[in-house]
């Protein structure tokens, strides 16, 4: 027991007198805007290729535009996310000459590769959807597009909501990869902590704590969202 003291009070003297806790705050903001981003990003493109997806395939555009979008959600499902952290950073902006953070980096990688995944979450939202909300919006001189947008995807985000939760939980606990490429996240700054106290046991204990929080409060928010739409529904 007094071992166990001993190393908390090492841990607080790392945390607070040597200000080891700017690097948690550092790496606190960074997995957040990391994670937050990289969902933002993987919406936008999930969306357009599911939308893409579930076009009628009677014309050439559309069949070559799903087989584009087939292959994009092959590999970025077919590899694990810090292989495409790495050939990203150390292959493909090489040969492109060009310059990023390992922040930047991450947040483009995880959005891509969170975009392959919300594509299918969002392919069966918008598939679970009565075909008759489709049909009701082109009667009215609605576009497929203006429909989809309008009509078909937000109730289709309605029933995929806790499954968009759960994969913004993912990309919250897959932070923790973005220290191949240089992004300092809260596993490089306990891992900081650890090495300067020669202790890595309390700060890798408190940093589970942190991402269990997180992780509980997201999935509070997620509820609270749920219980919204369900009373905006039943007004309706």
């Amino acid at each position: 027991m007094d071992n166990f003291i001993q190393k908390i009070e090492k841990f607080i003297e790392i945390l607070i007198d040597h200000k080891g806790y700017i690097k948690v705050l550092e790496g606190l903001k960074n997995t957040l805007l990391i994670a937050v981003l990289g969902l933002i990003i993987g919406i936008v493109i999930g969306t357009v290729i599911a939308t893409i997806r579930v076009l009628p395939k009677y014309k050439v555009l559309p069949r070559v535009l799903n087989t584009i979008c087939s292959l994009y959600v092959a590999l970025f499902r077919g590899t694990p996310v810090v292989v495409q952290l790495l050939v990203f950073y150390y292959v493909m902006l090489p040969l492109w000459n060009a310059h990023m953070t390992g922040v930047q980096v991450a947040i483009l990688v995880f959005g891509l590769n969170s975009g392959a995944y919300i594509s299918e979450i969002m392919r069966s939202g918008i598939l679970s959807v009565d075909q008759g909300q489709m049909e009701a919006g082109r009667a009215v001189g609605l576009s497929f597009g203006t429909t989809m947008i309008k009509i078909v995807i937000p109730q289709a985000v309605k029933n995929i909501l806790p499954t968009l939760g759960n994969e913004f939980i993912a990309l919250i606990k897959e932070t923790s990869v973005v220290s191949f490429v240089g992004a300092a996240d809260l596993y490089v700054a306990f891992n900081y902590i650890g090495s300067n106290s020669y202790e890595f046991m309390v700060p890798y204990l408190t940093m589970a704590i942190i991402y269990i929080i997180l992780v509980l409060i997201i999935s509070l928010g997620i509820k609270i969202m749920e219980r919204s739409l369900r009373k905006s529904d039943r007004r309706h």
